[in-house]
């Protein structure tokens, strides 16, 4: 979610969608797919949650290499009643809610080149297919995206949308969940990072906290590394509920001028899964 140009490109439609193209997609592009698919589905069994793990049969493909977004959008049409449209980049946030609200996740063309493997700055076709589509099978989440695109309209109308960005990332990027006795991982910033899929759930130097809507509207979020907190939710379903009974506009209200907190920061009230000891981010700091 950005703030770039307010009209569409040339080529692209009213809303800010394009043809996907995919006959267009050379080999190598395709090569790059099926390399990145088959490492992340490789390692994320018993790391990510067991929605996600399950999500990724809609992405297999009877074509190889990149999904087409015709067949993927059919079946995540009978899963769901979502569908994947194809944009040339970034869009404006209301363009982005209107979609979200619809059942419609937006997706960039392109794909990371070789030298780009495991971090670029724009978020790729791999991230936004492989990261976020699973999910979206799973009719719970794609509920709670519908309803988040809703709110995200709403927000736009009170001035609101940077307090309910962070709500999105922390949950639908780089969000974790308690399944069982283990944290496993569902954001699509997380299985779709082979090094922040390790990060995330095994390294010292994060905290994870207790996912708490008012406190996590108050952190802001790295862009640009790995993340310094992570908040842990207990189910979809409880996400889902805590989002559609949230009067959003109070509490925009009474966070108005209030301070964030450090993205380092441990409330004395926070549920603690991990108080990282940021060994991680302090070490960049200091490179």
């Amino acid at each position: 979610m950005s703030h770039i140009a307010s009209s569409p490109p040339e080529g692209a439609a009213a809303d800010w969608t394009v043809p996907q193209d995919w006959q267009a997609y050379t080999a190598a592009e395709h090569a790059m797919w099926d390399h990145l698919f088959e490492r992340q589905s490789k390692m994320l069994p018993g790391r990510a949650v067991d929605e996600f793990i399950n999500g990724l049969d809609v992405l297999r493909m009877s074509k190889p290499g990149i999904p087409d977004f015709a067949e993927l959008s059919d079946r995540l049409m009978k899963a769901t009643g979502w569908q994947v449209v194809a944009v040339p980049g970034l869009v404006p946030d209301r363009v982005f809610f209107e979609h979200l609200a619809n059942r419609r996740f937006v997706a960039g063309r392109f794909i990371r080149t070789p030298e780009q493997l495991d971090y670029l700055e724009e978020p790729d076709i791999f991230h936004d297919v492989f990261g976020h589509v699973p999910l979206l099978a799973n009719p719970v989440f794609a509920d709670y995206m519908q309803a988040y695109g809703e709110g995200g309209l709403r927000a736009d109308g009170l001035g609101a949308i940077n307090r309910l960005a962070r709500l999105y990332w922390y949950t639908v990027e780089f969000g974790l969940i308690r399944q069982g006795d283990r944290l496993k991982l569902y954001g699509a910033g997380i299985v779709s990072s082979h090094g922040e899929s390790i990060f995330a759930l095994n390294d010292p130097s994060p905290n994870r906290l207790g996912f708490d809507l008012k406190r996590l509207m108050r952190t802001p979020y790295r862009i640009d590394d790995y993340q310094q907190t992570y908040f842990v939710i207990d189910s979809f379903e409880d996400l889902l509920k805590q989002t559609v009974e949230t009067d959003f506009a109070p509490l925009y209200h009474e966070l108005e001028g209030a301070p964030d907190h450090a993205i380092t920061t441990v409330l004395p009230q926070d549920a603690v899964f991990t108080q990282g000891t940021q060994a991680y981010a302090n070490a960049k700091a200091r490179a």
